[in-house]
């Protein structure tokens, strides 16, 4: 049960290890270990501090503790951590933290000497999410796990050893800060995988002011004074009305620390992400409670509005400071929780993994698991990060601060501007920008109305030909010089038994050395076959399809006459009807279709498709009447439909129609790499 009382914690999170330089003495090692992890922590905090002076946390700050070394976790049985720094966060909303942590990280490899760090996240080793494209081929979320580092300012991936053993890949903490430090040219990455995550990164500290966004609130003066002493402190305010719920909203019926009878206009700073989320939370304060607001019409409508927002939250806040200690739990008045909103939380994550085994709740051993649950969360609540405690910090600093009412008042003849806004709308044009500088530029083949329909049909055929992984079908976007390359998606194999592959499937013992490209049949262990021989096996028998001499796949021929073939094998049941010239009876696919052309040869269902003109066909006089007794003579020509020029006529019209907007034509030219351009609407000739 302990495991699962210390695993419920929020998903948003980042995990930091710093690892200093160990003191090598036996004599008197465990003091100067101390010394040493110390003199790190203080350089750490000297570093941090230096480049994050401005910086508004979303959620948590960057910090970190010593662990003692006898209570160091043991990473999956692969031996205890060595000397660390420990570190951990949530970014919530604001992604930008966790990479804000990783620029803070490489700064600290950088200019604190031998210092070797760690970052991981829910997702693991996520710093080779963004170098996925330019990672070896060893490389996976199992075989990379303790094996990514950051190390003088770079990324570091331990290599995997050579071998066939299923335990190669384990690798302890200790083995690999040691590798690190000691062969760094040897598992420094790649010069693309620095790229890729130094892109995340670029452009802080500097990068900091762009991320915040200064304007006028109108807000109770307690607010404005606490804000003043500490602007951090709006990120908990905002998250705090933001996430409120029917408990909290009852704090901010009575406004016992904030009323809304002394208010002033100041400047308040937010992050980008604070402000657009408070900003679109709608909220209608009581009326009651004291808040006259103007017109919405109004140009102060939205500087109250935006102060009702922040002294809500800073009320919730302060409501929520409860006293909560161990020496609480063990006297005769426990603590309260019934209003703790993060206990809320708290327990109902242990109800849905299953902490309390389905007991009756009342029962003895239900209290028994619920005490036990809630001196865990006393006592760990900063860690599980379910409530911090800044509400007491907003409580304690709220009373001993001095403000004048006066000087705010007179600092509002001199407030700067408000910050432009015009960063909140976002059109087609920047979202692509955006999603160019993400995900890199992707390559179009352009296209318009007047291109030639049968480029258009052979991009779509070629798309249709290749293989679609796990994740999803990708057009090759290869070039034509690269087109055969390892990496264009390979190409569908046809259906079918192979001439000269016997059964189709060919086992062998053999053992490929990936450095020389060769094998070596009957030295390992390891089985290989052909995966074309063995798919076009399986998918013959699914058909139940018998292998005859006469029946060849691979031979040239209509596509047309190769789908009726298997269309007339895949019908076991014939069904009676009009016999042929030998009193074979007609398959009930041939009957289908002979009623289908009946059925369109009296309709002008013909009529609408696009024609090859400079073709015609004249039928003998013989042909006018068919075997089964159908009459074509008002029929002197025949033209052939041209199915490329009906099929980029359909998709020009339903991209026309789409306006610009997502729709099906959209959907599926996207993935085929094709953009289209503006040009005349397609005509009927």
């Amino acid at each position: 049960m302990d495991g699962i009382l210390e695993s419920m914690r929020e998903e948003d999170f980042v995990e930091y290890y710093l690892f200093p330089v160990e003191t090598e003495d036996t004599i008197n090692a465990n003091e100067e270990r101390q010394q040493d992890v110390k003199v790190a922590l203080s350089n750490v905090e000297s570093v941090v501090r230096k480049y994050s002076q401005n910086y508004i946390w979303h959620k948590d700050s960057f910090s970190v503790t010593a662990p003692l070394l006898s209570l160091s976790s043991v990473e999956n049985g692969r031996g205890p951590l060595p000397q660390h720094l420990y570190g951990s966060l949530h970014y919530g909303d604001d992604i930008e933290d966790e990479w804000f942590v990783v620029f803070l990280l490489l700064q600290l490899t950088k200019e604190i000497n031998g210092l070797v760090a760690r970052v991981t996240d829910s997702d693991g080793e996520f710093l080779l999410i963004e170098a996925a494209e330019y990672l070896p081929e060893w490389a996976n979320p199992q075989t990379c796990e303790q094996r990514v580092y950051l190390y003088q300012g770079a990324v570091h991936i331990i290599p995997m050893e050579q071998g066939n053993g299923e335990d190669r890949h384990l690798l302890s903490v200790a083995d690999a800060v040691s590798q690190v430090r000691k062969q760094p040219q040897k598992t420094i990455a790649s010069l693309a995988v620095q790229k890729a995550l130094q892109v995340r990164v670029e452009g802080y500290p500097g990068k900091i002011a762009e991320l915040l966004h200064r304007t006028n609130a109108y807000v109770p003066v307690g607010v404005a004074a606490l804000l003043k002493e500490k602007p951090n402190l709006i990120s908990a305010a905002v998250l705090a009305f933001c996430n409120r719920d029917p408990i909290d909203m009852k704090a901010c019926q009575a406004m016992r620390y904030f009323p809304p009878e002394s208010r002033v206009m100041t400047s308040v700073v937010f992050t980008k992400c604070l402000y657009a989320m408070i900003t679109y939370h709608t909220f209608n304060p009581d009326q009651r409670t004291g808040w006259n607001m103007p017109p919405p019409d109004s140009t102060d409508f939205k500087a109250h509005s935006l102060g009702v927002k922040l002294a809500c939250g800073f009320e919730i806040l302060v409501a929520q400071a409860k006293p909560t200690s161990q020496g609480d739990m063990q006297t005769q008045n426990p603590v309260d929780l019934g209003g703790d909103r993060g206990w809320h939380q708290y327990l109902n994550s242990l109800k849905k993994t299953g902490y309390f085994k389905d007991l009756l709740e009342g029962s003895k051993d239900y209290q028994s698991l619920l005490t036990k649950a809630e001196e865990y969360y006393i006592n760990h609540r900063d860690l599980l990060h379910c409530d911090p405690s800044i509400g007491q910090e907003i409580f304690t600093l709220l009373n001993s601060i001095e403000y004048d009412v006066e000087e705010f008042k007179k600092a509002e003849r001199n407030l700067p501007p408000p910050d432009d806004e015009k960063w909140l709308e976002l059109c087609p044009k920047d979202l692509d920008a955006m999603l160019e500088q993400q995900y890199g530029p992707k390559k179009f083949v352009e296209t318009n109305s007047n291109s030639n329909p049968s480029e258009f049909s052979a991009q779509l055929n070629k798309f249709l030909h290749y293989l679609s992984e796990v994740d999803g079908a990708e057009y090759p976007c290869g070039d034509q010089e690269t087109s055969n390359t390892a990496e264009t998606p390979p190409v569908r194999p046809k259906r079918g038994i192979k001439k000269g592959k016997g059964k189709g499937v060919t086992f062998a013992t053999e053992v490929k050395n990936s450095e020389e490209g060769t094998s070596s049949p009957g030295s390992g262990n390891r089985i290989s076959f052909d995966p074309e021989a063995f798919s076009c096996t399986v998918q013959n028998i699914l058909d139940f399809v018998i292998p005859e001499d006469s029946w060849d796949l691979e031979s040239e021929g209509s596509g047309m006459s190769s789908y009726e073939d298997e269309m007339e094998m895949d019908l076991n049941q014939l069904k009676p009807g009009k016999g042929k010239k030998g009193g074979e009876p007609e398959s009930e696919m041939k009957q289908y279709m002979d009623q289908m052309d009946r059925e369109l040869a009296s309709s002008t269902i013909g009529q609408s498709f696009e024609k090859v003109a400079s073709t015609k066909v004249k039928r003998p006089a013989s042909s006018a009447v068919s075997e089964e007794g159908d009459n074509f003579e008002d029929i002197e020509a025949f033209e052939p439909v041209d199915i490329d020029m009906n099929a980029l006529k359909n998709i020009l019209e339903s991209y026309q129609s789409q306006m610009g907007g997502a729709g099906p034509a959209i959907n599926m030219l996207g993935p085929l790499g094709i953009r289209l351009q503006p040009g005349p609407k397609p005509g009927n000739s």
